[in-house]
């Protein structure tokens, strides 16, 4: 078989995460996942498979490929920054303000 430019096999669906909304003005919360050609597909196999039981308002879908994450491996990225020395106000040099009577 041959391979198209994602390194799916041209028989293979792609992933689509899947994301619920319960009720409007709650946050999307992922469910779960579905294989589909295309993303409105995607988003009618995920209503089919994750709102026929759940209470839905909203359904959003997205590709597995497009999500950004982190490497386990890289522990810097979490590291927290102890030096806070940029909220100084004195490090920005602001010119020094008079009072209003003139002194």
């Amino acid at each position: 078989m041959t391979t198209n430019s994602d390194t799916h096999l041209d028989t293979q669906w792609e992933t689509y995460e899947v994301f619920h909304q319960t009720k409007r003005g709650d946050p999307h919360i992922h469910v779960g996942a579905v294989h589909a050609p295309d993303p409105q597909m995607a988003l009618q196999m995920a209503r089919d498979q994750f709102a026929r039981r759940l209470k839905c308002t909203s359904i959003w879908v997205i590709r597995t490929a497009d999500v950004a994450r982190t490497d386990y491996q890289d522990e810097t990225f979490f590291a927290r920054v102890i030096d806070k020395s940029y909220r100084d106000p004195k490090a920005f040099g602001a010119p020094i303000k008079e009072s209003a009577d003139g002194a």
